[in-house]
């Protein structure tokens, strides 16, 4: 089997089951709905994303496993990475202490579904980014043959990839059935915005041509918004 099959199934499966911790350790129960159907739609849309990228695009996949704070380049990337994780793991684990101990009124179920049906609208707007950018890496870089994309979602933000992911930082809390998970919502909307301003910088540097798209495309995150 190709190494970076071996490399993909080894990374899916441990965080497969870190994810599992993350979610059920802190709830101490297996009895949480609205934790296995996080964990289903979470779990089935990155999966479905993975077997894209190693069916039809092998280097995108390459690209895409080397994530996380210590592949960041940058001292000051390697930081906000480390805040963007721990916000997200916060936006996580409160909820599923909210669950546990009753902290705050019960989300309606309808809610909790509408927040798993927005985690999947998240990842079908990811995967439209990975379909139109085959360089979107996890990592701020530029490969010596990546050209401007400014077609398909790049037509409409300059970030797409993180307007696109914006659904499932702001939605996780509810549809894990917490109020007191969206208070991490404003704290990881400066750490995103940090990310994607210093990515720019780097971008306008070294990609050629992306300072004339920047031009042409007004909009980083939301259309009208910023």
């Amino acid at each position: 089997m190709d190494n970076l099959y071996v490399q993909t199934i080894r990374a899916s499966i441990s965080g497969m089951l870190v994810f599992l911790g993350i979610l059920f350790i802190p709830a101490w129960t297996f009895a949480y709905w609205q934790g296995w159907a996080f964990f289903a739609t979470f779990g089935a849309s990155a999966t479905l994303l993975t077997l894209y990228m190693a069916v039809y695009d092998k280097k995108l996949l390459e690209r895409r496993l080397h994530a996380g704070p210590g592949a960041e380049k940058t001292p000051a990337q390697k930081v906000i990475m480390t805040f963007a994780m721990a916000a997200f793991v916060a936006s996580v684990v409160i909820p599923v202490l909210d669950h546990r101990f009753s902290w705050s009124p019960a989300v309606p179920s309808y809610l909790s579904i509408i927040g798993d049906a927005c985690v999947a609208f998240s990842f079908i707007m990811i995967f439209l980014v990975l379909r139109a950018n085959s360089y979107a890496a996890s990592t701020i870089q530029v490969d010596s043959e990546q050209k401007v994309i400014s077609t398909g979602p790049y037509a409409v933000v300059r970030h797409p990839m993180y307007a696109g992911a914006l659904p499932i930082f702001i939605m996780t809390p509810i549809a894990l059935g917490s109020w007191w998970g969206l208070i991490f919502v404003p704290l990881f909307i400066p750490v995103l915005i940090l990310r994607l301003l210093d990515e720019e910088k780097f971008l306008r540097k070294n990609l050629p041509g992306y300072a004339e798209y920047a031009t042409k495309t007004r909009w980083r995150l939301i259309p009208g918004i910023f």
